[in-house]
């Protein structure tokens, strides 16, 4: 009888050099300390939603959760977070953000 194997790919638990600098330019631009929620979305792998000290949003796509994690602790003064009330709180979306989200229906 012939051994199954499973063709799993492989998803890298790293992130790649563009995600960290992508990340480590958002903190310097929106402040210190920044937050990061690390979301699976699936297939696509996870996006670690940025919360800057100044409230703005901010995300970078990673191949998983694990790159995820790593590219939260590969940057400095970026530190882990939940979506808490504390985390949510410090969010400040402002007008051209929340026309940017509601797409065609914002000039209804």
């Amino acid at each position: 009888m012939a051994e199954e194997t499973e063709n799993t790919p492989t998803v890298p638990t790293e992130p790649t050099a563009r995600q960290v600098a992508a990340a480590r330019d958002f903190v310097a631009r929106h402040g210190k300390p920044s937050r990061a929620v690390v979301e699976n979305i699936g297939r696509a792998g996870a996006r670690v939603v940025l919360v800057g000290a100044d409230g703005a949003l901010g995300d970078v796509l990673v191949a998983g959760t694990e790159a995820g994690n790593a590219l939260v602790g590969a940057v400095e003064d970026l530190a882990a977070a939940e979506w808490d009330s504390e985390t949510v709180n410090a969010v400040k979306i402002g007008a051209a953000h929340r026309r940017k989200m509601a797409g065609p229906r914002a000039g209804r």
